[in-house]
């Protein structure tokens, strides 16, 4: 875990820099939001591009798994890396999301999440704790995917 140090004229005040939900990311309205609004459930956090080949991929399985069990208590939400809006909304009119999708142009959120590849996602159970990450979107692991995601949802 990473801790920075922010000097503000003579003042110092620590900011951690990990997976968390305690980030501000932009809604569909540009209006800025907290991931801790998410806090209570198992949050699916996906990092995304429009120009990411496997988020393609990855987005018709969010779909599923949002549908499949969102009265249990899951959120998936999938932030957008795009600097430009305009290529996001291309992308989601080709692949819709029917789930929460947040952006974060400046990607300082991303930086500090560590990405090690796209799309790269985060799980946080139910009490806002960071429990697993992965780094790319690999069908032949779809089933450890959602494996993961039921047992999060049974505790």
């Amino acid at each position: 875990m990473k801790k920075l140090v922010l000097f503000l004229g003579m003042f110092s005040a620590s900011v951690l820099a990990a997976p968390s939900l305690d980030h501000f990311v932009f809604d569909t309205q540009s209006q800025t939001v907290s991931l801790n609004e998410f806090k209570g459930k198992v949050v699916y956090v996906d990092f995304w591009a429009s120009w990411c080949g496997p988020c393609r991929k990855s987005f018709p399985w969010m779909n599923a798994m949002q549908q499949k069990y969102r009265e249990q208590g899951l959120a998936v939400v999938a932030i957008n890396l795009d600097t430009d809006k305009a290529l996001a909304d291309e992308f989601l009119k080709q692949v819709p999301a029917h789930f929460t999708v947040r952006f974060n142009p400046e990607g300082d959120v991303a930086r500090s999440f560590d990405l090690l590849g796209m799309p790269s996602s985060f799980i946080f159970n139910r009490q806002g704790q960071l429990v697993n990450q992965h780094a790319g979107f690999f069908q032949d692991n779809i089933a450890d995917y959602e494996q993961e995601l039921v047992n999060l949802l049974k505790e």
